[in-house]
């Protein structure tokens, strides 16, 4: 599928779709966005600006605000990101004095360079996005991604390895890798995989060797 496809599918599906854990509850939905920020912070230093590419409706980028980061939350649909607007708005009313610091971005990847101009994030992570798209569009992601992470920063991509790696054939659809694809598109990207016993995988921004 293409990369427009895929957005329009997920920007037109029903919320249970979108997440299994909606069809357990909201709260159990949002518990897991919570206990993934958590996780996410065990990489990402404190108070850092970082780039939630894919945001939704915010289940991880409220959660990460909520810990002090400055998040940008990007997301192709609008209809997203004005949930995730009304869900940040309903929170400030409950808990006049939280301070949730979030900026809302309508853009696919190629429009992530323009809003940041020549600024760069601390930090980028993009879960549950990348694997819906092919090899040649997933890579065109991360490297629009590696590029808004300033030299050292950290990425934590949702990339996952296989032994019989497969293109994603529909929209909910996922796609793996052999470990010899992403060796050579971390190479090519300038990637270099940090330790981090986390479900995804943990890379830190460095120069490209010739």
């Amino acid at each position: 599928m293409t990369a427009e496809a895929i957005i329009a599918a997920w920007d037109q599906a029903d919320p249970e779709a979108i997440h299994p854990l909606r069809r357990v509850s909201e709260d159990a939905y949002w518990d897991s966005g919570r206990a993934q920020a958590d996780m996410l912070a065990t990489v990402i230093p404190a108070g850092a600006k970082v780039l939630d590419f894919g945001c939704g409706d915010g289940r991880v980028a409220i959660p990460m605000a909520a810990l002090g980061y400055e998040v940008t939350a990007a997301d192709s649909s609008q209809r997203m990101l004005d949930r995730l607007t009304d869900v940040t708005a309903d929170i400030i009313t409950a808990h006049p004095d939280m301070a949730l610091n979030v900026t809302t971005v309508q853009a696919a990847a190629d429009g992530i360079a323009k809003h940041l101009g020549r600024r760069r994030m601390d930090a980028v992570y993009c879960l549950a996005v990348l694997i819906h798209h092919s090899w040649a569009d997933c890579l065109d992601i991360i490297g629009k991604l590696r590029a808004a992470t300033k030299l050292g920063g950290i990425l934590v991509l949702d990339w996952p390895v296989s032994d019989q790696p497969s293109e994603a054939d529909s929209w909910i659809g996922v796609t793996t890798w052999s470990k010899g694809q992403q060796a050579d598109a971390c190479a090519a990207l300038g990637l270099e995989p940090v330790d981090s016993g986390l479900p995804w995988g943990v890379y830190r921004a460095v120069k490209v060797t010739e």
